[in-house]
């Protein structure tokens, strides 16, 4: 006799007794946990409302247990290397009880838009003891720093054996990372999506306001608003029955705790096609992440009444590029064009002016076009280095111009809260008519390396006044420290069962040394996570740390190591491996 579950059928872990019918009543077997089973959400059945139809897409957001996370600036991506583990041992237990823990009435546990919405406000701490406590000060004095996680299975097995102890901390991208592992294992299709500049905490209307002073310098005390450099989130696929036909598809889900929902840091699930359509009246908070994607950067001069007056829209700033990993294979591939048109295309326009009638709002003011422009260039930079920021000044005019121009460099949080200022300068730049003219500042390693927080950015911000139009000049640009690498190298061989040897190989390139240094690794089907702490690693010195492994599930995977410590975050090193049965 077989059993067919329907495809609204209740996710969840289920018990099975066979009942027979007597003369006396009915008598049922004994309880046998070896015949309990587990329903989930099926990607692979038509009927099902996660249906997804097509193979490769199920294989990457389904059954890969291996991920990349983007993370950097959109002009200088970094990425790492996660273990979702989504189908280690526990992990689907551990998904279950996040539902239990939420108080979840089981007959809601068969609608994916509620698990997800649940889940959502379940993965972060606020207002519900969910699984992680984020943490943006950089004092983890009590718990793991967000960068040293390598993967979602300690985690999320910590969070069940301690009966719902949340953990210790996290930021956007273990958010996003926890959340993967959650849906993957549930059937649900997901994929962590990063956007670059990513707008925040903009109460609904689409600007990022920038204050100015008269003389055209950068008013800290009453610049509000922050533009992360990055912000990860998920997409989930499944039918929206509840929605006008065509929002269905890729659904953005949020756990970063940013906003409330309906009263709780939640976020989603918003259908990225009624984004794009600016359709934003539809569940779940679709003017959030439209905001996110679409604000406009608002410089405003500030004059002494007080009073604002709008000197420059950069309308291209906010949501540059949202990226997400490839089908199958390492690359990365660019879904910027799923969440909006092309910048300056009418469609767009169309787009921006029905979020506007759904009360979203813009500058409308139209500013006339200067012709004096000011550009930072791009450059590649190693952590502690000293090096050279080019400011490069175009005069489009056929008469002189002359500027006084302030440019700050600050040290600031992935969030784009700045920790620290590195670099003030105030250059009077003169340009000939149609003249390019370049102006160099420079930076020490010795001015920023002490002040360095977390991710390693520095903030570049240049604004003036031409003298003799009045006009404004503003540029942006983060410069990412890169960080010095871990090599990760196997030996062995790689057969299911046979003892392999892992090595990873540390060499600290800095005049100071690093202490209290915490090295992890792990590799799904390979490995569990294992830890080693160093307390000192001076200047110039090497450490090998070895371990031994022995591989239980054949194909090909990855080992990844990461090493954390207060002066230097967001080391990675891994390798890749393919154990023979």
């Amino acid at each position: 006799m077989g059993i067919t579950p329907s495809p609204e059928c209740i996710v969840g872990k289920y018990l099975i007794y066979i009942g027979v019918v007597t003369p006396y009543g009915i008598r049922r077997t004994r309880r046998d946990p070896s015949t309990d089973v587990y329903i989930l959400f099926n990607p692979w059945s038509s009927a099902d409302p996660v249906f997804l139809d097509d193979e490769e897409e199920r294989e990457e957001c389904v059954m890969n247990e291996l991920g990349i996370i983007y993370h950097g600036a959109y002009d200088d991506v970094s990425e790492r290397a996660w273990n979702y583990g989504q189908f280690e041992f526990g992990v689907l237990d551990a998904c279950l009880f996040i539902l239990d823990k939420a108080d979840m009435p089981l007959s809601n546990r068969g609608d994916v838009i509620k698990v997800t919405r649940v889940a959502s406000a379940m993965m972060n701490s606020r207002d519900d003891d969910g699984v992680l406590v984020g943490n943006w000060s950089g004092d983890y004095t009590y718990g793991v720093p967000p960068t040293s996680w390598t993967g979602s299975v300690q985690i999320l097995l910590d969070y069940a054996s301690t009966k719902g102890t949340p953990v210790c901390y996290s930021q956007c991208w273990v958010y996003a990372a926890v959340f993967n592992s959650f849906l993957r294992c549930l059937g649900i299709p997901s994929r962590v999506v990063t956007n670059f500049f990513s707008a925040h905490d903009n109460d609904g209307n689409l600007k990022m306001d920038i204050i100015l002073d008269e003389n055209g310098k950068l008013d800290r005390n009453r610049t509000k608003d922050s533009i992360w450099n990055y912000h990860c989130w998920n997409e989930c696929y499944m039918a929206r029955p509840d929605l006008p036909s065509g929002f269905g598809g890729w659904q953005v889900v949020d756990a970063t705790p940013q906003e409330t929902s309906d009263g709780m840091f939640r976020c989603g699930p918003a259908s990225v096609a009624a984004i794009k359509h600016g359709q934003i009246c539809y569940p779940f908070d679709a003017p959030f992440v439209f905001a996110e994607v679409n604000s406009d950067v608002v410089f405003y001069r500030r004059h002494k009444d007080g009073t604002l007056d709008p000197v420059k829209v950069n309308t291209s700033h906010v949501g540059r590029m949202v990226l997400t990993k490839a089908v199958l294979h390492d690359g990365r591939r660019d879904i910027t064009y799923q969440y909006k048109f092309p910048e300056g295309t009418p469609e767009e326009r169309r787009v921006l002016e029905k979020a506007e009638e759904f009360g979203c709002q813009r500058e409308k003011s139209s500013l006339p076009k200067g012709d004096v422009d000011v550009e930072i260039l791009n450059l590649d930079v190693r952590v502690g280095d000293s090096f050279n920021v080019t400011l490069q000044f175009t005069n489009r005019s056929d008469q002189r111009r002359s500027a006084d121009v302030y440019i700050t460099g600050t040290v600031v949080y992935y969030t784009g809260v700045p920790s620290g200022e590195v670099v003030f300068k105030t250059p009077r730049v003169k340009l000939e008519p149609l003249q390019s003219k370049e102006e160099k500042v420079s930076v020490r390693g010795e001015d920023y390396m002490h002040k360095l927080v977390e991710q390693g950015n520095i903030h570049f911000i240049a604004t003036g006044k031409i003298k003799e139009t009045g006009q404004i000049i503003t540029a942006m640009k983060v410069i990412t420290m890169h960080n010095p690498k871990l090599i990760v190298k196997v030996t062995g061989s790689p057969r299911v069962s046979e003892e392999m040897y892992v090595s990873v190989e540390f060499t600290n390139p800095f005049k100071f040394s690093l202490e209290k240094v915490d090295l992890r690794m792990e590799g799904p089907g390979i490995m569990a996570l294992k830890k080693k702490e160093y307390s000192l690693i001076s200047p110039g010195t090497s450490i090998t740390w070895t371990e031994t492994f022995s591989p239980h599930r054949a194909g090909s995977t990855k080992l990844m190591a990461s090493l954390d410590c207060a002066a230097l975050r967001q080391v990675y090193g891994e390798t890749e491996l393919t154990i023979q049965p």
